[in-house]
């Protein structure tokens, strides 16, 4: 993906994260347009949203024995380490990293919602798990 922008493709049939999903593209659209001035801003959103959307789908690989359920918390954790890691040198002013990393977290998403997470999701589909899940809050 070149740009940060969503795309249909990335739906799953998971209502719960399929939203999760859109918001979390919207987030790292706003940190991508984002000025020096409001990327500390826009990257706490993007941060709190990821670590709420990443524990949703934590629990739900949790809830239903997702058999590769280590590898794809894997993923998570690295990114949360490197959204860590760029807040705080935004912190110390090296704004632009901010934005670099918005493109970078679109480029990762574009391959891991085709592939972990569409997984996760026909597995949770298959068990009739939709229901369970749809009771998530949405996370904004």
């Amino acid at each position: 993906m070149s740009e940060v922008q969503w795309q249909d493709r990335h739906l799953l049939g998971l209502e719960p994260m399929d939203t999760t999903h859109r918001e979390f593209v919207a987030l790292l659209e706003a940190a991508a347009a984002a000025d020096a001035a409001g990327m500390s801003a826009a990257l706490a959103a993007l941060a709190e949203h990821t670590e709420e959307h990443f524990e949703m789908e934590r629990r739900w690989m949790e809830d239903t024995g997702f058999p590769p359920q280590h590898c794809h918390k894997g993923e998570h954790e690295n990114v949360l380490m490197i959204v860590r890691e760029v807040r705080a040198r935004v912190a110390g002013g090296e704004s632009e990293l901010g934005r670099q990393l918005a493109i970078a977290l679109a480029e990762w998403f574009d391959g891991h919602a085709a592939t972990m997470d569409a997984m996760l999701a026909a597995w949770m589909l298959e068990r009739g798990h939709e229901k369970a899940c749809a009771a998530e809050p949405a996370q904004a």
